[in-house]
């Protein structure tokens, strides 16, 4: 049977929310992780300089969060990715298709006019699982 109470998921391994918000959230079988920056949860800090390396990051961290519901990549049905320069479409791209096989989730990319602490690139996924 199915839970619907909201639970609140945090992963030490990724980079603490940086303002009023949680790392994700769990309601019945989908799992709503926030937009991930790049921030190397060890170094506190973005380390990365590139848009691949930033994406890399990114989508690391939402690994991170997602075990911690024991979920990976294969369970994301959609993806949102923010750019803070629309020429790093491919660079990113790369990367994405590193850490997303066939069927890949549903996904938006566009760029912003800005992102916190001066990042290039910031991710966030819905994933779940069914009952069965």
């Amino acid at each position: 049977m199915t839970d619907f109470n909201k639970q609140i998921l945090k992963s030490d391994k990724a980079p603490a929310a940086i303002g009023p918000y949680s790392q994700a959230v769990k309601f019945g079988n989908t799992v709503y992780v926030s937009g991930q920056l790049p921030i190397d949860a060890e170094a506190g800090k973005i380390t990365e300089t590139t848009a691949a390396g930033q994406t890399r990051q990114s989508l690391k961290n939402i690994e991170y969060i997602l075990a911690e519901e024991g979920l990976d990549l294969s369970d994301v049905l959609k993806t949102t990715v923010l750019l803070s320069d629309i020429d790093n479409f491919q660079e990113m791209n790369g990367v994405y298709s590193e850490f997303f096989k066939e069927p890949y989730p549903a996904r938006i990319a566009y760029e912003v006019a800005a992102l916190p602490a001066g990042a290039l690139v910031e991710i966030d996924v819905i994933a779940g699982k069914s009952d069965q």
